[in-house]
């Protein structure tokens, strides 16, 4: 394959450093290394000077910290996303943003291929790739893990000391980790049996649940629309009060999640996650849902949130029927504004209050005490008629002893 120019997915650890130098000799060509700042724990000063001495013609660190809350983690949990009961989708969400940036620098800098460093058994590999395709088919796709000899993590530290890329020299960590402003995952190493219980030494975000105050943390989020708008009646912008969320969750010990999830690829996979700001908005939105929707279009929403979610856990954000369903779910948001309380508690976030100007809670309907709004003789003819189909079943000697 002849390529001119390639940029690269470039995170500065170990594989992506021998990718950079691996596509410059494999190709014979300039090489772009593209970070992304994803809300990562990063010296990016050091990540820029690491590029260009590996062999990079330039590096580009983009700063997409607003742009992932506001235009990705955002609208997913608008339509409270969860990827087979458990996973808030982490990763998933933040490779599409990743990919669709790189494809914006290659075409500004004339490039014709892009790469990543996923390899061939997980599921970044799809939402880079289809990524690419779905916004610029023209560029060539390079996956090194799928086509080079260097299949070790033997033989890339000996192709790193081969070509004089720093290897640190530190205790390996007994797995792999991916971090970003919603969650930070762990798998692989120890993780590999999932009868292994995660060392708590692992855990970066959260204090462990026991550990955490002995008094409850209470908390209000304002939304408007379906997003999280104000926090304890103080109004912030997305990113500010997504951090924020990260801090109260982390600090009561919010968000741990350990499971064994289906990878795309058709392979079980065993994870770790600390997700403490994604735990409490989804929480917190799902208890407004409660009073501000509709029991047939929450069914119906509710219905349709699965496949959302598939979708972007199989890399298909940028798909017409992703679009389509975000449409769907946007439109349910329409009258979820409200204010939901919660109380943060060694581990646990629970609502313990919810308000709206368009709930459709109304007291003097639900109540027990006395009424005259409700005819509760009304429920006489309403159980009939639903029983009825019961009642000539049983006339048939249908009806289950």
């Amino acid at each position: 394959m002849s390529v001119n120019k390639i940029v690269l997915a470039y995170s500065g650890g170990l594989d992506t450093s021998v990718i950079l130098k691996w596509l410059a000799e494999e190709y014979k060509c300039s090489v772009i290394a593209y970070s992304a700042d994803i809300g990562q724990e990063e010296d990016w000063d050091a990540v820029r000077k690491k590029g260009l001495a590996t062999g990079a013609e330039k590096v580009i660190v983009s700063d997409l910290k607003k742009v992932f809350v506001e235009e990705y983690i955002f609208p997913a949990f608008r339509a409270n996303a969860i990827y087979e009961g458990s996973y808030l989708l982490g990763t998933s969400l933040a490779r599409p943003l990743i990919a669709k940036e790189q494809v914006r620098i290659a075409l500004a800098e004339g490039a014709d291929a892009v790469s990543h460093g996923a390899t061939g058994k997980g599921n970044d590999q799809v939402r880079f790739e289809l990524g690419y395709i779905a916004l610029a088919p023209s560029l060539k796709i390079i996956a090194p893990w799928r086509i080079w000899s260097l299949n070790s993590r033997q033989k890339l530290v000996e192709f790193a000391k081969e070509h004089k890329i720093p290897v640190p020299v530190t205790k390996e960590k007994p797995y792999s980790s991916d971090e970003n402003l919603l969650h930070i995952s762990f798998e692989g190493g120890i993780l590999e049996d999932p009868w292994n219980e995660p060392d708590e030494a692992m855990f970066k975000l959260t204090v462990a649940p026991e550990k955490a105050p002995d008094i409850p943390t209470y908390l209000e989020i304002t939304f408007a629309g379906g997003n999280p708008v104000a926090l304890n009646g103080v109004a912030m912008e997305p990113l500010a009060l997504f951090t924020e969320l990260n801090r109260l969750g982390g600090a009561n010990g919010i968000g741990r999640l350990d499971l064994v999830e289906n990878r795309f690829v058709g392979m079980k996979s065993h994870g770790v996650y600390e997700t403490p700001g994604g735990v409490i908005l989804r929480i917190a939105h799902r208890d407004l849902e409660t009073i501000t929707l509709d029991r047939e279009v929450l069914r119906i929403r509710d219905s349709l949130t699965p496949r959302y979610a598939e979708l972007i856990y199989n890399g298909f954000w940028f798909s017409p029927e992703r679009e389509l369903l975000q449409k769907t779910m946007d439109e349910t948001q329409k009258t979820v504004s409200g204010v939901v309380r919660l109380k943060l508690y060694k581990g646990n976030c629970t609502p313990v209050g919810r308000k709206s100007e368009q709930s459709l809670y109304q007291v003097n309907f639900a109540t027990f005490e006395e009424d005259n709004v409700y005819d509760q003789g009304d429920a006489t003819g309403f159980i009939r008629l639903h029983g009825l189909r019961l009642k000539i079943n049983a006339l048939q000697g249908r009806c289950s002893k």
